[in-house]
């Protein structure tokens, strides 16, 4: 297997989705990649104070600025791409930002105009701490908010909303390193996109935006068989997840537990019924973020939860 680097430059870095771009890198299944992302604004130069406005890779983006696309030989449509997250770690400084947009949480908190509220945070990625500029510390939990493939359906795409048929803007905090997400592949050669790193973040993503960071993500990729699910869902340190990315709460939280009932079917040889009634003893319903233009919940089977 071979080993690649891929850095982020004009030519290798996208802010949309879509089936037509030329890959910025091509690899076999089973190849190791360290992929350089820049942070989600696509920032040349760190802030100094909160807020303050730096240069950016593409001055006018549309969505994420993410490296990509990977396009891995032999992946055709129909096939389950697995992405293992070997490392990750974040760069020297992030960001987060909230008000000021209007979105349905900062309306009802009375945050959608005036103002946005900036934090700027120092990263140690060795001691595993972020420092933000008004002294708070928090643990730093690092992964990806997007790990996406090209959608099938022709044009550009928005990197925001998470799509059920090819990922992307998941914003799943338990994708750290150690987890292998799975993808299910709409076009020839897959065309996978990475980016978006995020040191820390909690469930919901409430604010917009997490600790916004750049990041040196080590993955392998390689295509998966026999998967239980033809969807995207994950196997992780915490645990089995699936995915549901939906408009409404409902059906988002729906997709996700009907996903997870399904794999649990698989698992302990169970009828759908019964598979339900176990689930409802270990399984976590949480919602992944709320920021994206559709809701994102993930059902999680916790590691050890059944013996």
């Amino acid at each position: 297997m071979t080993s690649h680097v891929l850095d982020p430059t004009p030519q290798t870095t996208v802010d949309v989705f879509c089936a037509d771009h030329l890959p910025a890198l091509t690899v076999d299944p089973g190849d190791t990649v360290v992929v350089r992302s820049l942070d989600a604004s696509g920032y040349l130069e760190r802030q100094t104070t909160p807020g303050e406005e730096q240069p950016q890779l593409i001055p006018r983006r549309r969505g994420h600025c993410l490296t990509g696309p990977i396009a891995v030989r032999g992946a055709r449509p129909g096939d389950m791409l697995a992405v293992h997250i070997a490392a990750l770690r974040p760069g020297s400084w992030g960001w987060t930002v909230a008000g000021a947009v209007e979105s349905p949480v900062t309306e009802r908190l009375g945050l959608a105009a005036g103002s946005p509220s900036w934090l700027l945070w120092e990263l140690d990625a060795d001691a595993g701490k972020a420092t933000e500029s008004r002294g708070f510390v928090r643990g730093l939990a690092p992964f990806l908010g997007v790990m996406g493939v090209a959608p099938a359906e022709p044009g550009e795409h928005s990197t925001i909303p998470p799509r059920a048929g090819a990922g992307g803007n998941i914003d799943c905090r338990e994708l750290v390193a150690g987890s292998t997400l799975y993808l299910p592949v709409g076009v020839p050669d897959a065309l996978l996109y990475l980016g978006d790193g995020h040191a820390a973040q909690g469930d919901g993503e409430v604010g917009g935006t997490a600790i916004e960071c750049p990041m040196t993500t080590e993955v392998v990729i390689n295509m998966a068989r026999d998967r239980p699910l033809r969807s995207v869902h994950a196997e992780t340190p915490a645990g089995r997840v699936t995915f549901g990315f939906h408009a409404d709460l409902n059906d988002a939280t729906g997709d996700a537990l009907d996903d997870m009932v399904s794999w649990m079917q698989l698992l302990y040889d169970l009828d759908r019924a019964a598979a339900l009634a176990l689930a409802s003893t270990c399984v976590d319903m949480r919602v992944t973020q709320i920021a994206n233009q559709v809701w994102g919940v993930h059902a999680l089977l916790p590691t050890g939860a059944l013996s």
